[in-house]
């Protein structure tokens, strides 16, 4: 689960950033769950939350990607949905991965799997 702050927002975000819909009957004014359009793939559930948002959180989101080009224009694609650049400063030397915030600051990493 994603705690956030404004449901409606993170909703259209993550709907747009995995191609999710929410699940029928599993929606609230302060829940969500989202699921994969094709029917396969893990849901994801969006809480309302009062807790503010980890600046290094123990669990996050990897989304993996299988080359570098297709990590840049993912990056530029969440970017414009409203996800934001991390200025990441645990990066290792030459990392396979971004670190970007959704719009509710909740982290998740951008993964080129090609590198690993």
């Amino acid at each position: 689960m994603l705690g956030v702050d404004d449901l409606a927002r993170a909703t259209g975000f993550w709907m747009n950033a995995l191609g999710y819909l929410p699940r029928a009957g599993s929606t609230s004014d302060d829940w969500a769950v989202l699921e994969p359009t094709s029917g396969s793939g893990t849901p994801i559930a969006l809480d309302v939350s009062e807790t503010p948002v980890q600046e290094y959180p123990r669990i996050h989101l990897d989304l993996f990607v299988s080359s570098e080009a297709e990590q840049t224009a993912e990056v530029d694609r969440l970017v414009s949905l409203g996800a934001r650049l991390v200025d990441w400063d645990l990066y290792p030397e030459d990392p396979d991965f971004v670190v970007l915030a959704g719009t509710e600051g909740n982290i998740f990493c951008l993964v080129d799997t090609s590198r690993t």
